[in-house]
């Protein structure tokens, strides 16, 4: 099928395309925020600049459109190649493909790159697709999210060396107020 919009048509439309505050986006911000989750937006400080940046859990949250980052497709050779049954997500255009083929593969060589010195660094790294945020599959997503956070949480507390508290030995024949009451 041709394209049926002129050039200057496409370009127009293509230029309407958010990067924030999608809808995907909007949906795991809101989910986050209602179970009492506190994040920053797109934090340029951060490399990759995280949908969604959770600096407590030391974790960076994507929220990766299906298409955009090229969701159950991998490279091989020079192609891209669609990989599984769940490829219904997105597909490649089939007009101009050398071009979609080509920014597919390179949003997902810089979403590995980004992902990689963010891990190097001791963040965790969460994608959210697209396709993940659906109606009856957004719960079972976030809670998933969830458990995620509370396992990084988890491990860097479990890193913290404890304090010991040692008696001291003068105090350490004193009774406890329970002994005393009982004794009497």
């Amino acid at each position: 099928m041709t394209d049926h919009l002129t050039p200057a048509q496409r370009h127009l439309v293509m230029s309407h395309i958010r990067s924030r505050n999608t809808k995907p986006e909007l949906k795991v911000r809101k989910w986050l925020w209602h179970h009492g989750y506190r994040y920053r937006l797109n934090v340029k400080g951060v490399p990759g600049k995280p949908d969604i940046v959770m600096r407590r859990y030391h974790t960076a949250i994507f929220v990766n459109g299906c298409f955009w980052h090229g969701h159950h497709m991998e490279v091989r050779g020079e192609r891209l190649e669609v990989r599984g049954e769940e490829s219904k997500c997105c597909k490649i255009p089939q007009t101009n493909t050398e071009f979609w083929v080509s920014k597919i593969q390179r949003n997902q060589l810089r979403d590995q790159q980004n992902y990689q010195l963010l891990k190097d660094n001791g963040w965790q790294v969460i994608v959210v697709w697209e396709c993940q945020l659906t109606p009856d599959r957004i719960e079972r997503t976030m809670c998933e999210v969830e458990l995620q956070l509370n396992e990084k949480l988890l491990s860097l507390y479990q890193t913290h060396n404890p304090i010991v508290y040692r008696q001291s030995e003068e105090n350490s024949n004193l009774p406890m107020a329970a002994e005393e009451l009982i004794k009497n």
